[in-house]
């Protein structure tokens, strides 16, 4: 995994696996890989996938079944979603706006570009 310098190490595993959720990769009361195995596969410190676990844990997105592991929650699709919607609505999308408007580009711009990249990513 490539880290970038932006964001606390600990946040990017979380998105990780919240990315992993999202593309189907981790399905719902599925057990993740341990923090130690985790830890080995990413070449990060234990504490740093302990944080990324708790987080995750506090936003109920995975849950620990004691003595076996962590596991995916049956509503962890569902809050990824909303909270990826609301980081979309609330921190891509300003900045969209700002370059569009920068550009002199319209709505009409935008809906052609999406079209055009949903035909080509089908």
């Amino acid at each position: 995994m490539n880290f970038k310098n932006s964001k606390p190490i600990f946040i990017q595993i979380a998105d990780q696996v919240c990315n992993r959720v999202l593309s189907g990769e981790y399905i719902a009361d599925e057990r993740i890989p341990s923090i130690r195995d985790l830890a080995i596969e990413l070449e990060v410190n234990l504490n740093t996938i302990n944080r990324s676990y708790e987080r995750l844990q506090q936003e109920g997105i995975i849950y620990n079944k004691r003595g076996i592991g962590y596991f995916i929650s049956p509503e962890a699709l569902r809050k990824i979603k909303s909270i990826k919607h609301s980081q979309f609505l609330e921190e891509v999308l300003p900045s969209v706006f700002k370059e569009m408007i920068l550009l002199d580009l319209g709505m009409d711009d935008l809906v052609k570009a999406f079209d055009q990249y949903c035909q080509e990513n089908k």
